[in-house]
């Protein structure tokens, strides 16, 4: 069973393991993703860490990869 959006706030993120993705190169304006477990993710901004990250379910951010993908979004 997946958890839900609202477990997925719950959750402490102190020690979250947060990778910015290779293709940003120096780039300091980018986003860096936790993994959760079970598909779900965690979403900063690598320049403001003191905003609270956004937290996505599997189906979701399943969802907005394939929207990538697709093209959705350009």
């Amino acid at each position: 069973m997946q958890e839900g959006k609202a477990g997925l706030y719950a959750r402490d993120l102190t020690e979250a393991r947060w990778v910015k993705s290779s293709k940003s190169g120096y780039l300091p304006e980018c986003v860096e993703v936790a993994d959760l477990g079970g598909g779900a993710v965690a979403i900063r901004d690598s320049e403001n860490k003191d905003l609270p990250p956004l937290r996505f379910t599997a189906q979701e951010w399943t969802a907005f990869r394939e929207g990538v993908r697709e093209g959705e979004f350009g």
